[in-house]
């Protein structure tokens, strides 16, 4: 391996050695604590224009497993402690070193994960860049912003999935950059999916007569997708309407609320989500930088779940319009399945209760 740098937009250097593509990259720079997992956020096309540290030290170790993919890989870079040349999994397809080079992702690896993820947790998330030798200047770090992502990720055109047995009803999936899971999990219920791309007007998406509107993760600012908001305006309150992550923040904007960046956001499988009267916890899958402010809703909203660690608001509901929106990831890949039932909830507003 070549040697590397990692160069924050603070001015602090961290030394280690390449891994993946050779080429240089900047991003915003993240950290996501999960365990295990390292394929579905490699895949999350919610990372896009990040540059994304995996806390746990040793990645790589199960290998490359395509089935568990959850779409096209969009980060910028990847860092981690230990690299795993050689995996052991039964359904391994080979060693992620040569995945990160196959799909253009440049990384390094040996550098002080712990260190990198007590520096953004202090100072906040920054800009980062990989580099094969350390740059004259800040400057063209510090000037790197994340734009026009949502339009980058979502699909092309119109993909119909049918469901599992029998057809029971039809959802039309909003895809700001989509998870799988999500659609395997409507699917699993007895819906038939079409997904559609980020810019589709709500005309038409009415015009398909949907039994329910599904609005998906996505990547970057809530606020830079005035379009996508727009159009969410004419369809709350036609359809039952089930937001997730990026859906539940454009949600909000659409209602007239307001979204707020976190310090360094919430990423991983750990996130604890409290019910808003405080009867129950669910540890959650999330991947986000920015929520929604809940009080910026009162009136028109009800916010239902809160994170446990620092207050910030995990869903709302808007009973009267037939919309409900989480900031976690209930579909969870990777991570618990403790509130898959939101899923159910959407069937039975389908179904009319």
């Amino acid at each position: 391996m070549s040697k590397a740098y990692l160069v924050l937009s603070n001015g602090k250097i961290f030394e280690g050695e390449r891994i993946g593509a050779k080429t240089d990259a900047i991003g915003e720079i993240v950290f996501t604590t999960g365990m295990v997992g390292y394929l579905e956020t490699l895949t999350d096309p919610s990372y896009a224009g990040q540059i994304v540290i995996q806390t746990f030290p040793l990645i790589g170790n199960y290998g490359v497993i395509s089935p568990d993919f959850e779409g096209k890989s969009a980060l910028r870079g990847y860092v981690v402690r230990e690299l795993c040349a050689q995996p052991s999994n039964f359904r391994s397809e080979g060693a992620l070193e040569q995945y990160l080079k196959e799909n253009g992702i440049p990384g390094i690896c040996g550098v002080d994960t712990r260190e990198l993820t007590r520096i953004i947790r202090e100072e906040g998330v920054m800009n980062a860049a990989i580099c094969s030798s350390v740059p004259q200047t800040l400057d063209a770090i510090q000037a790197y912003r994340v734009s026009g992502v949502v339009a980058a990720v979502s699909c092309r055109e119109k993909t119909v999935y049918p469901a599992e047995g029998q057809r029971r009803f039809s959802v039309t999936l909003i895809d700001y950059g989509a998870k799988r899971n999500i659609v395997r999990s409507l699917c699993a219920r007895g819906c038939e999916v079409t997904v559609v791309p980020q810019d589709t007007p709500a005309e038409e998406i009415l015009a398909a007569a949907p039994d329910g509107v599904m609005l998906s993760n996505g990547p970057g600012d809530p606020e830079e997708n005035v379009q996508c908001i727009a159009e969410l305006k004419k369809i709350i309150g036609k359809v039952p309407v089930f937001g997730i992550c990026l859906g539940h923040q454009l949600t909000a904007l659409a209602m007239g609320g307001r979204t707020v960046k976190l310090k360094y956001g919430h990423r991983g499988a750990n996130q604890p989500a409290r019910v808003s009267d405080g009867s129950r916890t669910f540890i959650t899958s999330q991947n986000h930088g920015y929520a929604v402010v809940a009080e910026s809703l009162a009136g028109v909203g009800r916010e239902t779940f809160v994170n446990a660690n620092d207050g910030s608001c995990e869903g709302m509901e808007y009973p009267e319009l037939r919309c409900f929106t989480v900031q976690f990831h209930p579909e969870a890949c990777a991570g618990p399945r403790d509130t898959a039932f939101l899923f159910d909830r959407f069937i039975a507003m389908m179904e009319g209760e």
